[in-house]
């Protein structure tokens, strides 16, 4: 399994990005995918998650209204669109899924909101 993120940057608040991640190794389209993030001196946090089939999305409170997660099973990729950022979002995005036995994890992508 292998999952690889894009899309971080440098981005003033109120600004916009888009995270991907490309996944490989395993059957994309029969696996619910989620983003995480984790700002320095705190515990990883869940952002968003989407189902197989893209039919039930969740978002943590601090990101609904504001991010939403999508895929592409055709593309075997997950996204993550970031609008209205604001400082509170910087931290390294993670792709994340897991199977009954193992959780899997990309590299992470940095965000910074700062202007």
């Amino acid at each position: 399994v292998q999952l690889v993120e894009s899309g971080g940057g440098l981005v003033q608040p109120g600004g916009s990005l888009r995270l991907s991640c490309a996944a490989s190794g395993f059957t994309f389209s029969r696996y619910r995918m989620s983003w995480y993030r984790q700002a320095p001196g705190t515990e990883r946090e869940l952002v968003a998650a989407i189902s197989s089939d893209s039919i039930t999305r969740n978002y943590a409170d601090s990101v609904r209204g504001r991010f939403t997660i999508s895929r592409d099973n055709a593309k075997n990729t997950v996204y993550l669109q970031m609008n209205s950022l604001k400082p509170e979002d910087t931290a390294v995005y993670y792709c994340h899924t897991r199977d009954s036995s193992y959780a899997y994890w990309g590299q992470g992508t940095q965000v910074t909101v700062s202007s």
